[in-house]
């Protein structure tokens, strides 16, 4: 593996204590190897039940108006397979970094773990890593990119020079062909396997790296393996057959979060959604709270009648900077983060009622 500046991004930080009923917290121990944790069950203390406190008289009820979910991590338990589709566009791309290393560069399950939970969206961390570890040598640029445009060309945009001469159709029907499926609508028509025996070597090099990892990451989700979390779906149809507003908002780019929620969610319930905001439609990403301002606003109910359900501090610092009420349901990898801002911790959802939320938002206005 190649060599890194940073192996811990991450102070570590006690465990916060339950916000909800009582639950056992994770203990986490990373080996040398950077392998997956193992994790240590212990008792907790807890505060009061949010489950079993009703909003006193004196105050008056908030109403849940709208439940917010985050995806990654959230709907599906997603940071190890964006971690194999970065470490398979490093190795396709022949990242190297420092550029003098033997091998393309691999994120281990420590280091990415750490990575994720403090810089949101996929962009963003890779400018940050080779911000503070020196920009790679690549297959896409022999040395080190210096110029601003030439590191952005290799993060996050595709090298359109390579196509100048191609007709449209034809990049057309190599996309349609090696892609997900896009409407046609071609002056005439052509033979895709002989076009892309031709192309894909150089659709495939001209596929920037945030591109070509999304691309796999979305290979990875159509294979079939993955499952929605436990409680997700039946806390969705619960939250819908109640009237209330259902929305997903996550940073990760709209493309993949679509396939996800209709490879996971299905398509009904997708097509359901009262809204649905992905990190193309905002221009700063969570812990910045534009993300949940806008789903208010989409939705046209008021932040404090929100609540959001995410797994890490990031977001649940974006929710709470919307003016929103949070809680969290951990993975592994975000355990050991410090949610005290929460109105409720779980592992996951699957002892969560529609009631449960309903009064603990009533809860977090009686505690203030």
């Amino acid at each position: 593996m190649a060599p890194m500046a940073s192996t811990s991004l991450l102070t570590p930080v006690s465990f916060p204590t339950a916000a909800a009923t009582a639950r056992r917290s994770f203990s986490t121990h990373r080996s040398p190897s950077g392998a997956l944790p193992r994790l240590r069950l212990r008792p907790r203390s807890r505060r009061a039940s949010g489950l079993a406190v009703s909003a006193s008289a004196a105050s008056p009820p908030l109403s849940l108006d709208a439940l917010i979910f985050d995806c990654d991590g959230v709907i599906l338990e997603s940071e190890h397979l964006h971690r194999q589709a970065y470490n398979d566009a490093f190795a396709h791309f022949g990242v190297r970094c420092p550029p003098a290393a033997d091998a393309p560069l691999d994120w281990d399950e420590a280091f990415y773990d750490d990575l994720q939970n403090r810089i949101g969206g996929g962009k963003p961390k890779m400018r940050w890593y080779f911000g503070e570890n020196g920009w790679p040598s690549s297959k896409l640029f022999e040395t080190p990119p210096s110029s601003d445009s030439d590191k952005e060309k290799l993060v996050d945009i595709i090298q359109v020079y390579l196509f100048i001469s191609l007709a449209p159709c034809l990049i057309q029907d190599c996309l349609e062909y090696v892609c997900s499926p896009v409407p046609t609508s071609h002056l005439f028509k052509v033979n895709k396997t002989s076009v892309c025996s031709v192309i894909f070597p150089l659709l495939t090099e001209a596929l920037v790296l945030q591109d070509w990892k999304t691309e796999r990451y979305k290979e990875i989700i159509k294979s079939g393996t993955v499952e929605p979390r436990p409680g997700v779906l039946r806390l969705m149809d619960e939250v819908k057959g109640a009237g209330i507003k259902l929305a997903v908002c996550s940073a990760a780019t709209k493309s993949s979060v679509v396939l996800c929620l209709e490879n996971l969610i299905g398509l009904e319930r997708f097509n359901g959604l009262d809204c649905f905001l992905a990190g193309d439609d905002v221009k700063l990403k969570k812990p910045d709270p534009s993300i949940y301002i806008t789903a208010a606003k989409k939705l046209g109910v008021e932040s404090k009648n929100c609540l959001v359900v995410e797994d890490s501090v990031i977001g649940l610092q974006a929710a709470k900077g919307a003016g929103m009420s949070c809680i969290i349901t951990y993975t592994p990898s975000t355990a050991n983060q410090d949610f005290k801002d929460a109105i409720a911790t779980y592992p996951d959802l699957s002892n969560v009622r529609f009631e449960d939320l309903r009064l603990l938002l009533q809860e977090a206005v009686v505690t203030g």
